[in-house]
């Protein structure tokens, strides 16, 4: 779909989004974090991991920066004239875009307009033109290909990359990919022309990250056999969503159990209500019940950065 496709299928899309969302009216202040990363100070022959909030985390992976699914704004749907209608944020992100270095890679998990919002990846090539390669998930790169990258791929399940000696493959989770209801999903069975959600394992230097997306609870991931030493997993908005979200103890499940990671960095809550739990339920579970698990919790604030050795 190019542009032009993509602005009037937004237009038509507008009135019934406007219906759907209950949180389109003006909020009291957003919070504030405790805490702010300093990526000035990392080094390159470190791997330093910030959550930026929500699905946003920064990785220095040895001097390489890779961004995931990029949310810095007030709000996250649809975007439309400059404006974007949808949920506002909880919290604010720890690094606004004009403090984020330029990142080597974006690594964008699926279409969803809180994973792949259109207005931080248009501000973020406008401010780093051609300079960015990012990879996305199959048949998803329409809604971004007008935006000025480097380069611009899609990864289907099980496919890989290398990019600055970085390996990222693709893997299949438990989710959903349309970004408007009518189109095409793999979820609905459309597998060879609709919209996939990918979870990626990001490789160098015998270290490996996995960063899980958005996902349900599954064994999708038992498949995966590097040693793991970091699992970026959602935990929230699984309250009504459980087929689409896991919640904490099933993340760490699948962290334990299948992925046998050594740590853990929670993403995908304290930013966006998007379920009926409280919002801040998913980091007091995950609090309670790592304890029983085999790894170790990394960080539990948005704003703090964890030193992978």
């Amino acid at each position: 779909m190019k542009r032009k496709e993509f602005l009037k299928t937004s237009l038509y899309s507008l009135l019934g989004f406007i219906f759907w969302n209950n949180d389109l009216q003006p909020k009291s202040e957003t919070k504030s974090n405790n805490y702010k990363p300093n990526p000035s100070e990392w080094k390159e022959n470190e791997i330093n991991i910030a959550w930026i909030g929500h699905s946003t985390v920064l990785i220095n992976f040895y001097g390489i920066k890779i961004l995931t699914d990029p949310v810095f704004y007030e709000r996250v749907g649809l975007y439309f004239l400059g404006l974007t209608w949808g949920p506002s944020r909880f919290t604010l992100p720890a690094l606004s875009i004009d403090e984020i270095p330029k990142p080597n890679i974006v690594l964008l998990s699926h279409a969803h307009m809180d994973h792949m919002d259109y207005k931080s990846l248009l501000d973020l090539t406008n401010k780093f033109p051609a300079q960015i390669d990012c990879i996305t998930a199959y048949n998803t790169k329409d809604v971004i290909e007008d935006l000025q990258w480097k380069s611009l791929q899609e990864l289907d399940w099980n496919e890989e990359t290398v990019i600055y000696n970085i390996n990222i493959k693709a893997y299949e989770v438990q989710h959903f990919g349309w970004r408007y209801p009518w189109e095409r999903d793999r979820s609905k069975g459309h597998f060879e022309n609709g919209r996939s959600y990918n979870a990626y394992l990001i490789s160098y230097k015998n270290k490996n990250i996995f960063f899980g997306g958005d996902t349900a609870m599954t064994d999708k991931l038992n498949v995966i056999n590097d040693k793991i030493h970091l699992a970026v997993m959602p935990v929230g908005a699984y309250r009504p969503w459980r087929k689409n979200h896991c919640n904490p103890e099933e993340a760490l499940i699948m962290a334990t159990e299948y992925l046998q990671a050594e740590h853990f960095i929670p993403i995908h809550t304290m930013t966006f209500k998007q379920g009926t739990e409280p919002i801040e339920e998913p980091l007091r579970w995950l609090e309670d019940s790592v304890m029983n698990y085999p790894i170790n919790l990394a960080l539990n604030e948005i704003g703090q950065t964890f030193n992978l050795k």
